[in-house]
C-alpha cells in the first residue's frame, strides 16, 4: 500500500547542510493523522539508529540527543513528502539515512526505538572535514 523513496543525499564539508526528502506514496488523507514517520540512518556494519520522528496527528517531534539542536523533521502533507533539514553537519552523520513509515497507535510521542514495517531504500550522506 505505501511506498516510501529517499532522495537528497550526497557530499558535505563539516559545518555545511543538506537537506533529505522522503516521498510517501498511496499514503494519503485521513491516515495521515494517525501515523509516525522517522528518519533512520546505518553505518555499514551497524545498527540502525533513530534520528527524528515526527507524529502526525499531534505534531510532536523527536530527536536523538545526537543531533538534536541540529536538524529538523518537517512534514509536507499537500505532496506526501517528509523532510530533514541538516545543518551543522559533522564527520559522524556520515551515514546511510531511511525514511520510516507506521500507524500511530496513540497520540503519544513516537518513539526513536520504536518498530516501523516501511522503510525507503535509502540515500547516502557523507561529511568530510
Amino acid at each position: 500500500q505505501v511506498q516510501l523513496v529517499e532522495s537528497g543525499g550526497g557530499s558535505a564539508l563539516s559545518g555545511g547542510s543538506l537537506i533529505l526528502s522522503c516521498e510517501i506514496s498511496k499514503y494519503t488523507g485521513k491516515s495521515h493523522r494517525n501515523a509516525c514517520f522517522a528518519w533512520y540512518r546505518q553505518v555499514p556494519g551497524g545498527d540502525r539508529e533513530g534520528v527524528a520522528t515526527f507524529h502526525t496527528r499531534s505534531g510532536i517531534k523527536t530527536y536523538s540527543d545526537s543531533v538534536k539542536g541540529r536538524f529538523t523533521i518537517d512534514y509536507d502533507k499537500a505532496i506526501s513528502t517528509v523532510y530533514l533539514y541538516m545543518l551543522s553537519l559533522r564527520p559522524e552523520d556520515s551515514a546511510m539515512y531511511y525514511c520510516a513509515a507506521k500507524m500511530a497507535a496513540t497520540w503519544d510521542p513516537c518513539e526513536l526505538t520504536a518498530n516501523f514495517p516501511t522503510w525507503g531504500q535509502g540515500t547516502q550522506v557523507t561529511v568530510s572535514s
